[in-house]
């Protein structure tokens, strides 16, 4: 078998490639790709034969990652992840059925094995079962990167069972944000000659005022602008923050009236106190014609009920207690979603795409629409489907955003973005030399379904 698969082999590496047309080169490169998958399902399979017959003890090997590292010349964590998929595959039929096939990627395979795996013992059986199916139809039907099933992971607990996962999801957060809050950090260390390292922790909340402040002077082809006017000597903050930063330092006296915080928790506040009071004093530069804000998505009802997380549009979670306390001074933009979370309504439209309709359009895409882009909403620019010199409407029904680069690609008019009727999100048509069909594609790197 292995002579005929060598012969089989050498064939293709023999076969010229300059003079193959490009759809011939794009379908052989994808036949060669899954047929690689197929034979990686076969050395999983094998891995996983090796050790239940206890070779690599026998060949004096302290355990199945080291032999087969040493047995194939992989690193360590290669040889360690195909040892982990190879124990997990017999009870993931799903899983090992769409490697096999070539549906299924590597390492798509090992990122729903490892989410699967995750999911609490609550669900059982059944519950895992049906988590391998949805991952598994989300990857092949989306064609969804391994980084980005990480994403619906809550849509799946939620799928398999949602009252653990509300609870689960509720735990999770609260330990991630006491951890992050206690480990806080920022270093600022000589590296060299004339050269210092950054380096630090900061937990979401903190995070998003960073982030909001730096991203619209460091954006790709953003300019300074003007030089921001003298900083106001006040020690105070306006908005949400100001509370915020008092409640970080509630417990940082001890009795005696000393700072118990390390050096680095002080300046992890020190940066998030002045990159909130850039925002709150508003000399930042403008990102997609608005002031540089926080924006954090939830339901009338959570806000009303005082319960639930909220999301930042970098996609991180904030917990509910977070939420309530930015809610409390923050200026509150309604947005109204629907079941499927189309948004239904968020103010009266402009002539230009801001305020109202941006703030839309982030929310329904969340950050650069064009299929495969992961470029955030404050590097995006909002785009008329039908232009505004042809009649088209400065509505959310005919909006799209887009970042610079794919800004300007649908403008050499290849491609073709349309608002679908049916649930009000953009699909974009390729030109037929690169899909006979024109198939619909879209961005599934933000969407969390």
């Amino acid at each position: 078998m292995s002579e005929a698969l060598g012969v089989v082999v050498e064939e293709l590496l023999d076969a010229p490639l300059s003079s193959l047309p490009d759809d011939v080169l794009l379908a052989e490169l994808s036949a060669v790709f899954t047929a690689t998958q197929r034979l990686t399902a076969r050395v999983v399979a094998q891995v996983g034969e090796a050790a239940s017959r206890g070779l690599p003890a026998r060949q004096g090997a302290a355990s199945v990652r080291v032999w087969l590292a040493d047995l194939l010349a992989v690193s360590v964590p290669t040889a360690a992840g195909l040892a982990r998929l190879a124990q997990a595959l017999p009870g993931q039929p799903v899983v090992a059925a769409g490697l096999a096939s070539g549906s299924l990627s590597l390492e798509q395979a090992q990122k729903i094995s490892s989410l699967v795996a995750g999911l609490p013992s609550e669900v059982g059986p059944a519950g895992k079962a049906r988590a391998q199916q949805v991952l598994s139809d989300l990857a092949v039907s989306q064609r969804l990167r391994p980084e980005v099933l990480d994403a619906h992971r809550r849509a799946v607990w939620e799928a398999v069972s949602p009252e653990v996962a509300e609870e689960r999801l509720r735990r999770d957060l609260e330990r991630a944000n006491r951890s992050a809050l206690q480990r806080r950090a920022f270093t600022l260390t000589p590296h060299g000659e004339g050269e210092y390292r950054l380096s630090g922790i900061l937990d979401s909340a903190a995070a998003a005022y960073v982030r909001a402040a730096v991203d619209p002077i460091s954006a790709p082809g953003s300019l300074l602008g003007r030089r921001p006017p003298h900083p106001d000597t006040s020690t105070s903050v306006p908005g949400a923050f100001g509370d915020e930063l008092s409640d970080r330092l509630a417990d940082a006296w001890d009795d005696a009236g000393r700072d118990t915080r390390t050096a680095a928790a002080r300046r992890a506040d020190a940066l998030t106190y002045l990159c909130a009071q850039a925002l709150a004093d508003g000399s930042l530069p403008e990102s997609g014609g608005e002031r540089p804000q926080l924006v954090v998505t939830l339901s009338w009802e959570q806000l009303r009920t005082k319960y639930g997380y909220g999301i930042l549009d970098t996609g991180d979670l904030l917990t509910p207690e977070t939420v309530r306390r930015l809610a409390c001074d923050a200026k509150i933009i309604p947005a109204v979603l629907g079941a499927e979370g189309q948004v239904l309504d968020v103010g009266r439209a402009r002539r230009l795409i801001d305020g109202s309709l941006r703030r839309a359009l982030v929310l329904r895409d969340r950050g650069c629409a064009w299929p495969g882009c992961d470029r955030p909403p404050r590097w995006c620019e909002g785009h008329h489907v039908r232009s505004w010199q042809d009649g088209g409407p400065t509505s959310l029904d005919n909006a799209v955003l887009l970042c610079g680069y794919h800004h300007r690609e649908i403008h050499r008019g290849a491609w073709e973005v349309r608002i679908n009727p049916h649930d009000r999100h953009p699909d974009f048509i390729p030109p037929k030399h690169l899909d006979p069909l024109q198939r619909a594609r879209r961005n599934n790197i933000h969407r969390r379904t």
